[in-house]
């Protein structure tokens, strides 16, 4: 009953994004389509000075800034008059699947931009069936190691914005209510890690957990950040958002009964691509309340029981990834 009143009445709620965004340099990943294309619409009317989409193929994300600006070519300024959008938009390239485009992703971030406020990692996958990538199912490396490993390579520059612009930077983390949906199975294992990439566990009759338990990982992680680095000590704030159900590409992996189920969900509750984003944009200019919160529906909310009953796994996941994330960058954690 809870999932329906969110998605059946409180999206009739969600807030129209107003704020300006005027001298803001704002970075999106997963932007080229859905949540991630509407909500940079979303900042470029509202004044963004500078846009990155970031996107896995260059090709479509062009194809998606050209539809941007064609759609926010004139805004209403704070009087309610119109004017020409001045939103500078730029395209990069990020493969979460590789390890290697993230470092590159991160370093060009690091060099090429002189401030950024709000950064939405909102890149993500649902995977119809078990395959690897970087080593790991596939999942797990794009909706968590890859986007912690990013976390840490932003954080620097969101941090030095923080100090030169005396202002509390965003870091937004694109989380899922399917994480919900889980009583994450490898918990009790030795070694977390491990047990949620093997391919005879997650791959076998645990796979319909896989995606749940790829978003509960995010959520474990976000906490133990604020949990080392209280909000009173910490120039940023990192939180996480459930954006809903929405018409998006998420799952477009999907097949048979799995693509069919999913099709008749969304054409009965879900939300559109565009009242999602506003999730998104509500997020990225929360105060420092909401570091390490969880957001859905447009205000703080609780996790999973899962996740507010295991501190024990957190902190064991939390030296897991550490330890993941050194061995693909060494020195990395310490951006944290």
């Amino acid at each position: 009953m809870g999932f329906l009143r969110s998605q059946l009445i409180e999206t009739c709620k969600l807030p129209y994004p107003s704020s300006s965004y005027a001298g803001q340099t704002i970075i999106i990943t997963g932007s080229n389509t859905g949540l991630g294309k509407e909500a940079a619409c979303h900042y470029a009317r509202l004044g963004a000075t500078r846009l990155i989409l970031a996107v896995r193929n260059l090709e479509k994300g062009h194809a998606a800034r050209e539809d941007i600006i064609q759609t926010t070519a004139t805004v209403d300024d704070e009087a309610g008059n119109e004017t020409k959008r001045t939103t500078l938009i730029d395209v990069w390239e990020l493969d979460m699947a590789e390890y290697a485009s993230v470092q590159a992703f991160g370093a060009r971030v690091e060099a090429e931009l002189d401030r950024v406020d709000i950064f939405h990692a909102n890149a993500g996958l649902v995977c119809p069936q078990y395959s690897r990538a970087e080593g790991n199912e596939t999942m797990i490396t794009v909706n968590y190691i890859s986007t912690f490993l990013l976390a840490a390579l932003v954080l620097p520059k969101l941090k030095a914005t923080a100090a030169r612009f005396a202002t509390r930077p965003t870091l937004v983390i694109t989380s899922s209510g399917a994480h919900e949906h889980t009583k994450f199975p490898q918990k009790a294992a030795t070694n977390i890690l491990p047990a949620v990439n093997d391919p005879n566990y997650a791959g076998g009759a645990h796979w319909k957990d896989q995606y749940p338990v790829s978003k509960l990982l995010g959520v474990f992680a976000v906490r133990s950040i604020m949990k080392e680095h209280p909000t009173d000590s910490y120039p940023v704030t990192i939180n996480l958002v459930s954006p809903g159900v929405c018409h998006s590409e998420l799952a477009r992996g999907a097949e048979g009964f799995q693509k069919v189920a999913f099709s008749v969900m969304k054409a009965a509750v879900a939300r559109t691509a565009e009242q999602g984003s506003r999730t998104l944009v509500h997020a990225g200019v929360q105060s420092a309340a909401s570091h390490g919160q969880y957001l859905a529906d447009c205000r703080v909310a609780q996790p999973s029981a899962v996740v507010l009953e295991n501190g024990d796994v957190q902190d064991r996941l939390w030296v897991e990834l550490k330890a993941k994330l050194e061995a693909i960058q060494p020195g990395v954690t310490s951006n944290f």
